[in-house]
Parts: C-alpha cells; sequence; structure tokens
C-alpha cells in the first residue's frame, strides 16, 4: 500500500530562476505510485517543461509562479536537458511527461490504492480511459472530466473541476488539456483540490493510450519530436515551435547574464 510522501525534496540544480529536480523518469513514476500525499503537504505538482514553458515564463506571471510552486520540475525538451549539461548541472537525462505516465500506466497494480482523476480532451478519450481502467480492475478508482473550450478563463468553470476532483477523493490527477492551462489550474487551485500528485502532461495519457501516432524510435534517438509534430500538424505546430524557441533563446541569454 502506498506510503505517506517524505518531507524532504529530492535534489535539484538551479535553472532559468527555478529549481530542476535531478530524478528520472522511472524514479518519479515509483514515487507517484508508491506514495501518497498528506493534508500537510497538499498538492504535489509534477511539471515536466519543454522549450515552450521557458518562453512562456517571462510573459506569463501565472505559469511562472505554478513552476516556482512545483514540487518537481524536470528537464523534458532535449533543448533545455543539453542546456543543462552544457552548464554543467547534475541533468541524467531527458524527464519527458510521456515517459513518466508511460510508466505508470505500465503497471496499474501499482495504482489500485490511488483514487485516480483524468483531465482529457475528449469523451471518446475518456470510454478509451475508462476501457483501461476496466481491464485492470480499477474502474471503481477512476473518474474523468472534459472542460469545455475556454474552460481557463472562466473561474466559475475552473472551481467547478476543482470541487469535482476533490470529490472523488483524488489521490492521482492527470491533467492532459495542455500547457500552461493544466499547470496555471492546479496551481491556482490547489486551495479547493485535494491533497494529490498532479502530473502536467499534456498528450502523454494520448499517447500511451495509443490515441496519436507515436514517432518511430529512431525519432526519438535523433531528438525529432517536434519535427515529428510539425508533419502531423503543421498549422499549429509550426508557429508554436517558431515561438517557442526564439522565447527560449531569450530565455537562456537572459540565464547566462544573470548566473551567479
Amino acid at each position: 500500500m502506498p506510503q505517506p510522501a517524505a518531507e524532504h525534496s529530492p535534489a535539484t540544480f538551479p535553472m532559468f530562476g527555478l529549481d530542476f529536480s535531478v530524478l528520472s523518469e522511472q524514479d518519479i513514476a515509483s514515487m507517484v505510485a508508491t506514495t501518497l500525499r498528506t493534508p500537510a503537504q497538499g498538492v504535489g505538482l509534477i511539471i515536466t517543461p519543454n522549450i515552450q514553458h521557458i518562453g512562456l515564463l517571462r510573459q506569463n506571471p501565472a505559469l511562472l509562479q505554478a513552476c516556482k510552486h512545483a514540487a518537481l520540475l524536470t528537464c523534458d525538451g532535449f533543448p533545455l536537458y543539453y542546456y543543462a549539461k552544457w552548464r554543467g548541472e547534475p541533468a541524467q537525462g531527458r524527464v519527458t511527461g510521456r515517459g513518466i505516465v508511460a510508466k505508470l500506466i505500465a503497471q496499474p497494480a501499482l495504482l489500485a490504492h490511488h483514487r485516480l482523476f483524468m483531465v482529457l480532451d475528449s469523451d471518446q478519450t475518456v470510454r478509451i480511459a475508462r476501457d483501461w481502467a476496466a481491464r485492470h480492475g480499477l474502474a471503481d478508482r477512476l473518474d474523468c472530466a472534459v472542460p469545455a473550450m475556454g474552460f481557463d478563463k472562466r473561474p466559475a468553470d475552473m472551481e467547478a473541476l476543482a470541487r469535482q476532483i476533490a470529490r472523488h477523493g483524488t489521490t492521482l490527477l492527470f491533467m492532459g488539456v495542455g500547457a500552461p492551462r493544466s499547470e496555471i489550474f492546479v496551481d491556482q487551485y490547489r486551495a479547493i483540490l485535494p491533497p494529490c500528485w498532479a502530473l502536467c502532461i499534456g498528450q502523454g495519457l494520448l499517447i500511451a493510450f495509443d490515441c496519436v501516432p507515436t514517432p518511430h524510435r529512431l525519432v526519438e534517438h535523433f531528438n525529432l519530436e517536434w519535427l515529428w509534430r510539425i508533419v502531423l500538424e503543421p498549422k499549429r505546430m509550426f508557429g508554436r515551435y517558431a515561438c517557442s524557441t526564439r522565447g527560449f533563446i531569450c530565455a537562456v541569454i537572459r540565464d547566462l547574464v544573470h548566473r551567479d
């Protein structure tokens, strides 16, 4: 049975004014699966930043606050990881939301003592999630929600979602509605949310449930997932990556200038 989460913080290193964890995907998945947050600890927000997150920090104070309040930050995007290594930081490798989720979903028996809640993109994904839970004896442990488009602009909708998550007695929350909405929602409504691990994992669940195509292993080996996503969604992703890349480069320059 999961034990209460330890009060001490894992080792971290500073970058972009934030503290990044040195834990691996397996370390985090094991910690989440086998420990419970206590009422005193509250929400344990886990954010896996990529260049989009870093590029938005300067212009999005709410996202910056969420990152500062997070229990764990990891280097998801390969530019973050390589920058950390270039700086001589003890990053152990890329630690992606997709990887953490895949390890959790692959070991459903470890989740039997959790109360799971998944915030998803569509009713179809909810059906897939419920089928997965039923196959592994977790049907009574899972609840789901599909927020309406633009819910993050309506405080009443966000509060209603937070209360639904709390009523379920959630101990493990998967936020799959994309950045920075997921991160900001969890941070701003942590007073309503129950003590739980909160994973902001974007398309991580969609990939784990085989709802979207996965890149060839060579694409992952050469860190070309960004190109893979542009090929799949050129209109949406090209502009996003261009803007994120520009913002990330500016953030690196500021980080170097202000580094102690």
